[in-house]
């Protein structure tokens, strides 16, 4: 079995945690140590207790709280080697003990976790999503893709559960006060997913076997929850999609959700 729970996740920062019987890890840590610690505590869960911290990229957004978190509780840190390059302020934080290197596309362990990082779309040195498989179940991670493609797409089949990227709805990012080059760069194809990609995604996900799905990484600015879940619901319909069949929930930017078990 695995459980899941977003503490955090949107463009103001993101954190996740991943458990199976043996293992307790993070994905990212992208706000503060304390924060983090509080996040934890609310599931009934301890920071001491995470044997590990995987890093898709090396935006602040998802790094923030990474080298105080790994110092002060002497915590492992897994990320690519492009990723270790660009984030050197967290990385001198860090015992060289804790370091460790995995690359894209190639498995890792962590007790009885499997770990397969994917390659993703967006403008870091080189960011990722993650597979974690405990024998039969599997779950997916993407946020921050520019776009949605077949290899990525091929990532995510047969997963039980997904975090997806919904980012934002176009109309208020056109409407936005952003600067006509940040706008690019979020609907761009190393930027970030709408809520109609999204949509779209998981429609298609939902013929490979996937029950239930998170929206998450919303922009503040440019995206509300209500108007992400109805945005994928009306997509799933127009697809002929029976979203009966789903679970589909958006994650919380200030406070940890309910754990799910996939």
């Amino acid at each position: 079995m695995l459980k899941f729970c977003s503490l955090y996740s949107g463009s103001s920062g993101n954190c996740l945690y991943v458990s199976s019987k043996n293992t307790k890890i993070l994905v990212d840590c992208g706000t503060s140590c304390k924060k983090i610690c509080e996040g934890l505590a609310s599931i009934n869960s301890s920071i001491e207790d995470i044997d590990a911290i995987l890093v898709t990229h090396e935006h602040s957004d998802h790094v923030q709280g990474l080298g105080l978190v790994s110092k002060k509780f002497n915590i492992p840190v897994y990320a690519n080697l492009e990723t270790w390059n660009a984030m050197e302020k967290q990385k001198e934080k860090i015992d060289e003990r804790n370091v460790n290197v995995f690359e894209n596309d190639s498995d890792f362990s962590l007790n009885e976790l499997t770990i397969h990082p994917f390659s993703t779309p967006h403008d870091a040195a080189n960011p990722c999503g993650f597979n974690i498989h405990n024998g039969k179940r599997k779950l997916s991670i993407a946020t921050d893709l520019g776009h949605m493609d077949n290899d990525i797409f091929k990532e995510l089949i047969h997963s039980s559960f997904v975090l997806l990227e919904s980012n934002y709805e176009p109309e208020m990012l056109n409407a936005s006060r952003y600067p006509f080059h940040l706008k690019q760069r979020i609907k761009g194809p190393y930027g970030h997913l709408s809520n109609e990609t999204a949509g779209k995604t998981i429609a298609a996900l939902m013929k490979k076997d996937l029950k239930q799905v998170m929206l998450g990484h919303l922009s503040k600015e440019n995206n509300v929850p209500e108007l992400a879940y109805q945005t994928v619901v009306e997509e799933l319909m127009r697809n002929n999609s029976d979203i009966n069949t789903i679970s589909l929930s958006v994650a919380n930017r200030n406070a940890p959700g309910k754990i799910i078990e996939v």
